[in-house]
């Protein structure tokens, strides 16, 4: 049932229309889609899964989704207070030189998250599984942890300028 009542937008289609002229302009200019990767990815540039961070009555969850990754993929790290995630992702298919894909937008190679943990937590606290993707992570008694203490900003002291003679 469409409402009647509702707006509707004038430019609708002609966004997605001048969306698809971009893409074909790109892959004509550049012989690929803009959001095909040419470079491997190293640690410093690896793509970010996406996490949801929540506390579970005194417990502190992680989740994180890595959808099509495999178990054995994926590290999990814990030093100096921040718990690291990381990985890599395999494209289903291999790319061959004859390979075209029409649309490819979903970050391939390796991954990493690092998230930091509340001060006091320890390995032992920590706990993880993974099902269908997603990793879930549970640190023990790691959510009703004190709040930082806070530092006051003050506004800095200006001086006055001083004049000098030239000469």
């Amino acid at each position: 049932m469409v409402d009647d009542e509702a707006p509707r937008n004038p430019f609708e289609g002609v966004t997605d229309y001048f969306s698809e002229l971009n893409r074909m302009r790109q892959l004509g200019l550049h012989g690929r889609e803009p959001g095909h990767e040419s470079l491997q990815r190293t640690h410093a540039s690896a793509w970010v899964p996406t996490a949801d961070i929540y506390a579970l009555e005194n417990d502190l969850v992680i989740e994180i989704e890595l959808p099509g990754v495999k178990p054995e993929d994926v590290n999990l790290n814990f030093a100096h207070g921040v718990l690291t995630v990381s990985g890599n992702r395999r494209p289903r298919v291999e790319d061959a030189a004859g390979d075209s894909y029409y649309v490819r937008e979903r970050f391939y190679g390796a991954f990493r998250r690092a998230i930091t943990l509340p001060e006091g937590t320890d390995k032992s606290h920590i706990g993880a599984v993974f099902d269908e993707g997603l990793v879930e992570i549970t640190v023990r008694d790691a959510a009703n942890r004190p709040d930082p203490d806070r530092i006051e900003l003050r506004k800095k002291k200006t001086r006055k300028p001083t004049r000098r003679a030239l000469g």
